[in-house]
């Protein structure tokens, strides 16, 4: 609606405020532009009220989470969101025999796909992809900054894996790291 409003149009990342003060200064030349500028505003509101709810859906996740005294967020790429969701998902841990039943689970643990001589494993595509993906965004977070599992993956890409194998296996430590954590938390 911004940009039918100003020549141009905004940059990606607009917040709230910095819309109103776009708003506040639009030229009214017409009703169309008047109406414009109030549907607008409508959806302003309707973006503040859900940024409201997204901040108080976070904060019943870290009561919650906290509540559940799960050590999850002590694996490095694993905040109070992602614990929330692997903690809703996974539900009774011990539903798990081991870390590779939990792997194969959340879809970490790989398939083979050897053909002849060639031995070689590609992605999972089953279990539940929700758990895999935070899996995944602990994998990525610990990529992008110096941690041992960024040590790791590299080691696997000069053992010569590629990019996605090397980050496939560090996922599957990460699962193997949190099925820890969740069987000492359920002996605790």
């Amino acid at each position: 609606m911004l940009c039918l409003l100003i020549e141009g149009g905004t940059g990606r990342s607009l917040t709230v405020s910095g819309a109103e003060k776009l708003l506040a200064s639009v030229h009214v030349d017409g009703p169309i532009t008047t109406e414009r500028i109030a549907t607008a505003r409508q959806l302003l509101d309707e973006v503040r009220s859900l940024d409201a709810a997204r901040l108080e859906v976070r904060r019943r996740h870290i009561t919650a989470l906290e509540a559940s005294k799960t050590t999850v967020t002590q694996v490095y790429g694993i905040g109070p969101l992602t614990a929330a969701i692997i903690v809703g998902r996974v539900g009774d841990i011990r539903r798990f025999p081991s870390a590779g039943h939990f792997a194969r689970h959340n879809g970490t643990a790989p398939i083979e796909a050897s053909s002849g001589p060639i031995k070689r494993h590609r992605l999972n595509p089953r279990g539940d992809r929700q758990l895999n993906h935070a899996m995944h965004m602990a994998a990525v977070t610990q990529v992008r900054h110096d941690t041992p599992g960024r040590a790791y993956y590299l080691r696997k890409q000069a053992e010569g894996k590629s990019r996605k194998e090397a980050l496939r296996a560090l996922k599957r430590r990460i699962s193997d790291a949190v099925y820890q954590r969740l069987i000492a938390d359920a002996h605790r």
